[in-house]
């Protein structure tokens, strides 16, 4: 007697593919997930500052206070006292100008860093006798403590704005000169190649092609080193001259002495704050600037090719 044959087996289920290592999340689990990182500092900062409960003698059986905190209130105030230091902040300690203060100072001196760090980047990336020339200046700027120029900058610059704006060109040019240098270097050759059987010259490939090439990659560069760059000026502000605004850095100074812990943190807020819109606001401008590598719209480039297009039509009727 033969056996019944059986039914055909159903295939097993497709596997799931692997989720990437890498790669980006939607906008909105990001958004989700880094308002849970907030969140979670706020509850974790509430309960490690907020008034515990211990047995007590006499007619009260417990007792509350700050001396019941986890963390002493002279170390940490909680989120409610440093909400309620927010007036003072504003009016008397002038939050909103020392930040302005401190925006002109960042801008000042990284904006002369990259005036002159950008393009000895690009001689340097582009003539090898002169990359290692520099080579030593940027190994000892990259790697020198930030602090130790401190003195360095009042032996030579004096105290007042001068000598801010040099402290953070000499902490940051190092680090402009460096990161232009590799992004020129990472140009193909493949480039370089067909614009000499073209019949280039060599300033026509400098300025035609490498600085092209590696604009994005330096614009990107300068976006994330102007956020160091304000983490230096905290350094630039440990002195200030006469009753001049000293900006964020002399007000967390000055809160230190007077043991004032609010206005500490509230300026510890607010310079993250400020840093993120800034580093937003380039990044904007960088995706409008490089269209083709960040996937902006492109207006700014097609705005300056329009008014350019108009100065030599002008010129040309002149003529």
């Amino acid at each position: 007697m033969t056996a019944a044959p059986q039914p055909p087996s159903a295939p097993p289920p497709p596997a799931e593919p692997a989720r990437p290592l890498r790669g980006d999340v939607p906008a909105g689990t990001g958004l989700m997930w880094g308002v849970t990182c907030v969140a979670s500092v706020l509850a974790l900062w509430f309960v490690a500052t907020a008034d515990g409960m211990r047995p007590g003698s006499g007619p009260e059986a417990e007792t509350t206070g700050p001396e019941t905190r986890w963390i002493s209130p002279t170390t940490l105030p909680s989120p409610a006292e440093t909400v309620r230091g927010l007036p003072q902040a504003f009016g008397e300690r002038r939050l909103v100008a020392n930040t302005l203060v401190t925006l002109r100072r960042v801008c000042l001196g990284f904006g002369l860093s990259a005036l002159i760090g950008v393009p000895l980047g690009v001689l340097a990336a582009c003539f090898p006798a002169l990359r290692a020339f520099v080579a030593p200046l940027t190994i000892f700027g990259r790697n020198i403590p930030v602090a130790a120029l401190i003195p360095l900058t009042f032996f030579f610059f004096g105290i007042g704005e001068f000598q801010k704006m040099m402290f953070l060109f000499i902490a940051s040019v190092a680090f402009v000169v460096s990161d232009t240098t590799a992004a020129v270097l990472e140009v193909p050759e493949r480039y370089v190649d067909t614009a000499r059987t073209l019949g280039a010259s060599r300033l026509q490939i400098i300025l035609k092609v490498l600085v092209p090439l590696a604009a994005p990659a330096i614009f990107n560069s300068l976006r994330l080193l102007f956020g160091i760059a304000f983490g230096y000026v905290m350094l630039a502000e440990v002195v200030k001259l006469g009753g001049d605004t000293g900006g964020l850095g002399d007000l967390i100074n000055v809160s230190q002495r007077r043991g004032e812990r609010e206005p500490i943190l509230i300026v510890l807020v607010v310079i993250p704050l400020v840093a993120y819109a800034i580093d937003r606001l380039l990044w904007w401008l960088q995706c409008d600037l490089f269209p083709h590598r960040y996937g902006g719209r492109g207006l700014l480039p097609r705005l300056f090719g329009r008014l350019l297009h108009g100065a030599g039509r002008a010129t040309e009727g002149a003529a």
